[in-house]
């Protein structure tokens, strides 16, 4: 079985340079229609189960332009749990503004195990990697006879747990790298039961295409 996730498609606060996080939301920029339609016609002919998207509007409207796309009508499935790391304070603010004032709060890119979001108010990473996993391992296992699934979130989030879900240990999960949005990631499991084998990090070369 294979699970496939995606960032949702670029907004105004990614424009921006702002930290939107578990409860901020800004827009799609205009462009970014162009770029999921690329991922939806990418992804057309698979035989998804179902999407799980995080409950946030720019990663249900991602999901909902994807569907669109696709051959078959395909449920989507909003839960709270799949939404962005919670920034606390720094949600809406600038990345440069943020740097100068929380220096610390730059090794959630860098090692997450030194990552302590307290000053901030900001979600531990622990409780992150917990709420993704219960969702994509309930997933999987519920539809593991049934074909794949594709989820729909975020870059932060995403960046973390899905290094977490092929075993990595806490202070390497971002050693992979950022995720850019409207990019795929597969992982494949035979049971539903962690780890996961990773197949496909990242991938944007679809979007390129005319």
């Amino acid at each position: 079985m294979q699970l496939y996730f995606t960032r949702h498609g670029r907004t105004e606060w990614n424009l921006e340079g702002r930290f939107q996080g578990r409860e901020g939301d800004s827009p799609l920029l205009p462009e970014s229609y162009a770029e999921i339609q690329k991922l939806g016609e990418y992804l057309k002919d698979v035989p998804f189960a179902a999407i799980y998207a995080s409950s946030a509007p720019r990663a249900v409207t991602t999901a909902k332009e994807i569907a669109k796309h696709l051959k078959t009508n395909v449920p989507i499935i909003e839960t709270d749990d799949l939404r962005e790391m919670g920034f606390g304070s720094l949600e809406g603010r600038l990345f440069t503004e943020v740097n100068q004032e929380y220096p610390e709060a730059s090794q959630m890119r860098k090692r997450l195990d030194k990552y302590d979001p307290t000053p901030f108010n900001g979600e531990p990473i622990g409780h992150l990697l917990r709420r993704i996993e219960n969702v994509v391992t309930t997933a999987a296992k519920a539809h593991l006879d049934e074909g794949p699934v594709l989820f729909v979130g975020h870059g932060a989030s995403f960046a973390a747990s899905i290094p977490w879900l092929i075993g990595k240990p806490l202070s390497e999960l971002r050693e992979l790298g950022s995720l850019k949005n409207s990019s795929l990631t597969i992982l494949e499991t035979q049971t539903g039961e962690l780890p996961y084998q990773l197949k496909v990090w990242n991938e944007t070369n679809f979007l390129a295409e005319k």
